[in-house]
């Protein structure tokens, strides 16, 4: 069984930042990929940015320059440093990780955590 759980999501006002994490508990062998999306009421939910194992990282143009994502294997987390957060960036924030366990390797998604932004 594998769990990933976010956090640091919250309300905060346009231009402040957040940082959210994601760790991967369980029966974790390795985590691979790790992305994270969101959804804003209404939309579909959308690639935010995404990491490989050798640290290659792909963002949205919509939080290039402004969002951050990195990993530490040795913690199975990933996280994501936002900055300069507009009103558009209020979502719900999820992770998803591939993840090896024995015997198989699986993408699972995180609850989500909110992120609010509001003068």
């Amino acid at each position: 069984q594998v769990q990933l759980a976010e956090s640091g999501g919250g309300l905060v006002q346009p231009g402040e930042s957040l940082r959210l994490s994601c760790v991967a508990s369980g029966d974790v062998f390795k985590v691979g990929q790790a992305e994270w999306y969101r959804q804003a009421p209404g939309n579909q939910r959308e690639l935010v940015a995404g990491i490989l194992p050798d640290g290659t990282t792909n963002y949205a143009d919509s939080v290039k320059g402004r969002f951050q994502i990195s990993r530490d294997d040795g913690k199975k987390s990933a996280y994501l440093q936002m900055s300069n957060l507009k009103l558009e960036d209020t979502a719900v924030y999820y992770c998803k990780a591939r993840v090896t366990s024995t015997g198989a390797t699986w993408e699972y998604w995180g609850q989500g955590t909110q992120v609010t932004v509001s003068s």
